[in-house]
Formats: C-alpha cells, sequence, structure tokens
C-alpha cells in the first residue's frame, strides 16, 4: 500500500494543486462581492445609499451638482448661477439640483452628508423651488429659511429664484429667519402669492381683448356720440301730427370743418392709444422662469445613459433610489443575454430613470429612446423603466419583432403594473422586468428586421416658454368681435332708449332707477310721495296687463300696497301719510311687478330697501359697534360694502324724516310697520293687513 501511493503521489501532487488553486480564486473572486453586495431579496438599510454616494461623490468635485435631468427648467448652464449664490451664506454650502418627487428630501441630504463627511449648510432644489435644507456643524436657520421662500413667491418664481430668496434669508439671524417664516406661512394660508409669469391661453385672451378694444371703442364713438347729439336735439313731435318740412325755410348751417373733424380724431386717437398702450400694459414676454437651455444641456442625459449602456444595458440612474439589487440585476441580465443568443433575438438595452416634462424629451420615453438609440448606434429593444412612476415602456429599432405590438398591446400587468405594484416602493419592476423578457421570448419573428417608426420631436426650448405676440393668434378674431360689439351696442342703447321714452310717456315722470349705486339713503318725503305714486301705477298696469290670473304672490304684493294707498291713492296724495307708508308702497309696488316678470326673489335690501332685491343674507354690521351685527338680507352693492369696509355700512342704511323734522332708521321704531321687512315681502303683507284691520 506505501508504494502504491508513493507512485500515485507524483500523478495526484498537480492535481490536488489545481484543485486547491479553483478554491483560492473562487474565495477571493466571491467574498468581495458578497460584501458588496446586499444578499438576495435584501436592500440596504437606507434607500438613499448607492444615491447618496453618488451624489456625495459629485459634491466631493464641486459644492453645487446640477442634474442633467431637468435641462427645460434647470439647465446645468446654471450651475454657476447657483455657486455665486452659494457663496453669500458665509458658511461652507453644498447644493442638489435633482428632479422631484422624493421620498424624503431631509433624510436624503442627511444621506449624503455622512458619506460626504464635511460640515455645512445642505440645499435639495427641484424644478421650481427650495425643497430642503439642513445644516451639519455649522449655524445657518435652515428648515427657516426654507419654509419662508417657499412661502413668500409664487410657484412658477423658478428654482433659481427661489435659491436666491432663500439665501437672502439664510444669510440673516435665526431669530428674523423664524418671524419671516412664521409671517410668510400665515399670508399664504390667507391666499397664495400672485403668479409671476402667465399662460399662452392668458396671452390669447389679452390679444383677443386687445382686438376688441381697437375696433370695439373708436367705432362705438362714431356710433354713439352722433347718435346721442341727435336724440338730445331733436325736440318732441307734435301730440298727433307730424312736423311737415317748410319750403321756404333755409338748409341747417353746415358746422365748421374742425368740428365735424373733431370727433373722426377722437376716435383715431383712442385707437392709436390702445395700440400703442396694450403693449405697455400687457408687457409679459416669457411664460416661465426657466432659460432657455444650450444644445449640450440638452444631450448631457443621453450621452450618460448611452455611455452607461455600453457597459452594462442595464442603466440605472445614480440620481435616483435604486430599485433592483444584486440578484434581481443578475436575473435581467442573465435573461438579457438569453434572448440575445435566441433564435431572432438581439440586444436589449434597459434604462431606469424618471422621465418628466422638464427632461430634454419633454416626458416622452420614444423621443428619448430614440436619441439614445441614435447616439449609441446599436439595434434592439430599448426598455425605458421609470423608478418613480413605476411605468414601463418598449421600443422596437431593428430586430424581427412586431414594433406595433411592443408599442400598443403589451399587457398592462408589465406597463403599469398591478395595485400592488403601484403601493410598492419600488413597483415590482424586478418582477415585471422578468415578466417582459419572458413576453420577448414568445414574442413572433417578424422576417424582416423593423422598427416602430420616427417619434415626434419635442418642443422647441426655445419656443416652449416664449409667448406669442400680443397682436398675433386671438388678436385678428377680437377685431372682428370688436366691430360686432359697437354695432350691438348701438343697438341696445337706441331700444333702450325708445323703451325709456315710451315709459316717461306713459308714466308722466321717470320712475326712481332700481340700481343701488343710484339710490338715495335719505330721501326726502315729496321724492317718496312722488315715487310711490309711480310705482303703484307701474304695478296697477302690469297686473292689468297679467289680467286674468295673475300669480298669488303679486296679487298679495299688490293688495297690500293699494290697503296703505288708500281709495283713488288718496293716501299718496295726503301730507299727513307718514313716509314709512310711502316706502311701504313703494317696495310693493316694485315687488309685485318683479313677481309678474317671474323674478321669486323673497327678500329686498335691508340696509336700503330702495336698492331693490337681495342677493344674499349675512351678517352685517348695523351700528358703529363692531360687536352689533344681524343677519340680513343684503344686495350684491352692500354685500361687497361689508366684504372691503364694513364700517361704512352703518351709515348707509336708509333714513326717514319725522314730522319733527329729524331723520330715523326706516325700520324703527322695532314695532314699525317697515320693522318686518328685513323678513321678507310676504312678513311686510302681513303686517300692512294686521295694521288695516286693526286701525
Amino acid at each position: 500500500m506505501p508504494l502504491t501511493i508513493r507512485r500515485l503521489a507524483p500523478r495526484l501532487l498537480p492535481a490536488l494543486c489545481v484543485v486547491a488553486l479553483c478554491v483560492v480564486a473562487t474565495a477571493l473572486t466571491t467574498a468581495p462581492a458578497a460584501q458588496a453586495q446586499p444578499a438576495p431579496g435584501t436592500r440596504s438599510t437606507s434607500p438613499f445609499s448607492t444615491q447618496a454616494a453618488y451624489l456625495a461623490d459629485r459634491l466631493r468635485d464641486h459644492p453645487v451638482h446640477v442634474t442633467d435631468q431637468l435641462p427645460r427648467a434647470v439647465p446645468r448652464s446654471l450651475a454657476p448661477d447657483f455657486a455665486r449664490l452659494a457663496q453669500r451664506t458665509g458658511v461652507p454650502t453644498y447644493v442638489l439640483v435633482l428632479p422631484a418627487p422624493y421620498t424624503d428630501g431631509d433624510e436624503l441630504l442627511g444621506a449624503v452628508h455622512e458619506r460626504l463627511d464635511r460640515d455645512g449648510l445642505y440645499v435639495l432644489v427641484d424644478d421650481s423651488e427650495v425643497i430642503a435644507a439642513r445644516s451639519f456643524g455649522v449655524r445657518a436657520p435652515a428648515e427657516a429659511a426654507a419654509r419662508a421662500a417657499r412661502f413668500e413667491l409664487p410657484y412658477d418664481a423658478g428654482a433659481l429664484r427661489s435659491f436666491e430668496r432663500f439665501v437672502e434669508i439664510v444669510s440673516d439671524d435665526a431669530e428674523n429667519a423664524e418671524a419671516r417664516a412664521s409671517a410668510a406661512s400665515a399670508a399664504y394660508r390667507d391666499g397664495a402669492p400672485e403668479q409671476m409669469y402667465i399662460g399662452p391661453s392668458d396671452r390669447r385672451n389679452q390679444s383677443f381683448l386687445t382686438g376688441i378694444a381697437l375696433t370695439g371703442v373708436p367705432l362705438s364713438i362714431l356710433l354713439l356720440v352722433p347718435y346721442a347729439r341727435r336724440r338730445l336735439s331733436a325736440g318732441p313731435p307734435a301730440a298727433g301730427r307730424k312736423k311737415k318740412k317748410s319750403k321756404s325755410s333755409a338748409p341747417a348751417p353746415a358746422r365748421p370743418l374742425l368740428h365735424r373733424l373733431a370727433l373722426p380724431a377722437a376716435a383715431l386717437a383712442t385707437a392709436v392709444a390702445i395700440g400703442a398702450g396694450a403693449p405697455l400694459l400687457f408687457d409679459e414676454t416669457r411664460s416661465s422662469a426657466a432659460p432657455t437651455p444650450t444644445p449640450a444641456d440638452l444631450s448631457a442625459r443621453v450621452e450618460r445613459v448611452s455611455a452607461g449602456l455600453t457597459r452594462d444595458p442595464v442603466y440605472q440612474d445614480p440620481e435616483s433610489p435604486q430599485r433592483l439589487d444584486a440578484a434581481q440585476l443578475a436575473r435581467l441580465h442573465e435573461r438579457i443575454d438569453r434572448f440575445r443568443r435566441s433564435e431572432g433575438g438581439g440586444p436589449v438595452f434597459v434604462t431606469l430613470l424618471p422621465h418628466s416634462s422638464e427632461d430634454e424629451s419633454a416626458g416622452d420615453e420614444e423621443l428619448f429612446s430614440a436619441a439614445v438609440h441614435a447616439r449609441l448606434d446599436k439595434d434592439g429593444v430599448y426598455v425605458a423603466a421609470d423608478p418613480v412612476s413605476g411605468f414601463i415602456d418598449v421600443f422596437n429599432h431593428g430586430l424581427r419583432l412586431d414594433s406595433y405590438d411592443l408599442l400598443f398591446d403589451l399587457p398592462e400587468s408589465i406597463t403599469y403594473g398591478s395595485e400592488k405594484a403601484y403601493d410598492d416602493e419600488d413597483h415590482l419592476l424586478a418582477e415585471r422586468l422578468d415578466a417582459l423578457m419572458t413576453y420577448l421570448d414568445e414574442a413572433p419573428r417578424t422576417e424582416e428586421p423593423n422598427s416602430s417608426g420616427s417619434p415626434a420631436q419635442a418642443l422647441n426650448p426655445a419656443k416652449e416658454h416664449t409667448l406669442p405676440p400680443l397682436f398675433a393668434t386671438d388678436f385678428w378674431p377680437g377685431l372682428f368681435v370688436g366691430g360686432f360689439a359697437a354695432l350691438l351696442l348701438l343697438c341696445l342703447v337706441a331700444g333702450a332708449w325708445r323703451t325709456v321714452s315710451a315709459v316717461r310717456r306713459r308714466l308722466g315722470l321717470t320712475l326712481l332707477p332700481v340700481e343701488p349705486g343710484t339710490a338715495p339713503t335719505s330721501p326726502s318725503e315729496a321724492y317718496l310721495r312722488r315715487t310711490a305714486r309711480a310705482e303703484l301705477r307701474a304695478a296697477q298696469s302690469a297686473v292689468q296687463a297679467a289680467a286674468p290670473s295673475p300669480p298669488p304672490t303679486a296679487q298679495d304684493r299688490y293688495e297690500a300696497a293699494l290697503l296703505l294707498a288708500g281709495t283713488d291713492s288718496a293716501r299718496l296724495r295726503d301730507s299727513r301719510t307718514p313716509t314709512a307708508h310711502l316706502l311701504a308702497v313703494t317696495v310693493l309696488a316694485r315687488a309685485t311687478r318683479a313677481a309678474l316678470e317671474g323674478d321669486n326673489t323673497a327678500r329686498c335690501c335691508a340696509v336700503n330697501p330702495l336698492h331693490g332685491a337681495a342677493a344674499t343674507r349675512r351678517h352685517i354690521r348695523v351700528a358703529d359697534n363692531a360687536a352689533t351685527r344681524r343677519f340680513l338680507p343684503v344686495c350684491a352693492l352692500c354685500r361687497d360694502t361689508a366684504t372691503a369696509a364694513p364700517g361704512d355700512l352703518p351709515r348707509q342704511f336708509l333714513t326717514l324724516s319725522r314730522p319733527s323734522g329729524t331723520r330715523v332708521r326706516y325700520d324703527e321704531p322695532a314695532d314699525g310697520l317697515l320693522s318686518a321687512l328685513s323678513s321678507g315681502y310676504a312678513a311686510l303683507v302681513t303686517k300692512v293687513r294686521e295694521s288695516a284691520s286693526t286701525g
């Protein structure tokens, strides 16, 4: 036996050495990988570990990192401006400009600081504002400054302006910054700051309004002024006969030339003033604070991703949270390699990075994938998986696959995922990508390679935020509408003039206008008596026109007015009739006509019944003491006054004259006839009937 071992030893020794070397090599290659990669199905302790490490490396090279994923909102060429502002804080400042949303901006900043291991002020900015700020080892009111900048500026102020305001506040002491943040937060609850920019629809509205004014106002002057001059200068024709023209009468002398040119000159001057003033009034030229990106800004991300895909067919955006762990990546690589070697298969390139309207392709995954394909110059299946939204889009470029099937008929379980995928943090991207590879393996092959075609180009960023000229778009339709509006206005004025003239001739006097702004607050007795007679006469004509069956509401109000007016309106001519009765007759007569016209409003303005129907009910001040309030019906004018100047409203209540010459509010005393008016017309009718039965 020993002899046998001696004979075999020279042959076994080389084999044992080979085995030992293999074991050592395996240990050396697998042990570091096991330390560097998490175990299958597990993740790092922080969701920002890889992302924070990448961002810390960027800040180690330069204290400001501007992402290449927001060129349409915050292009990388703005990095020097951010750096210039960051130097004003007085402390080491590190700025990250990244696409939103984030799970927790404060947590990300903490993770970046931990890996960078440098004290200072850390600021996180998205495409529109400063969203998080933390100070490590330095004294700076970071959180208060970020909150103040967020509430002091409108949402469209832009990322650079928001950071500038943040730097201004954070450079102050902590007490002032906190006070400023509290004041801005309180003001924001009352209403967000007014927007700084307008959109294309607003510009079209401005152009439309300018066109209307440019033709409507001058043409209205040319049409209305001569019409009003003729109506005012023409005397009323003799009753029962027409005015005959005398043959011997000389023609009217012509007006001087200057007088005839004055009106066209005024209209022309008005048109010139509108045309010159509109650009000064509507002087906006851009719809956003975003500057125009350079070609390098627009191509930076495509170049970065293409360079990554030359090394690895799966590219996970290092600026975003990582969705695939080591085991899932290995599984995906194995499936991609298997498809590449399959019959009719080919390369598969997977990009896991977010897409938004502010990136180079304006959020179009197909356009981005086409740009990467052109840059990479390799045919294959290009998969765009968004780690933020979880959506998966697939585009075929040059393989023997049905491109439109991948583009439009991909199962929703792969494209959008299930409800569970929507709620899961990683959107189950690994499982859905694995299902996609199975779908590609089983997809039928075509006879010839094909592609989905060229996608539509994104909007030119130079024009994206530039407003159209004021004298364009809807300006031309506005010119036509302005001319039509001037003609319509002339017809309305002519019709109203004829109607008012007819009513005046029929009633013998002018009725009191119902508009709140023209109604007096201290009417005289003669005014009330004259108005009551005219209104009652108008109500009588309206009731007779509605005979034989006027609405019951109108009939009740009319009968109550007659009770107060007496037989043949005798009490309206009697100087002993109380002014409260005169006002009640006016209110009831108007309410009668309103009911006959279909107006179902049950109350009039309690501040001044001559204002007409009430628009709403609300608590208003009825005395100089702010605590003295009543819930009363008010018209639109008094409602606005109660909102803008509540202290002025008590002095706008209608007052009536007493026999002694003093004036008192119409609803005093509390048991008077008009005390029930605030409860509505029905209550006043009941009060009138009770007074008539007891009198």
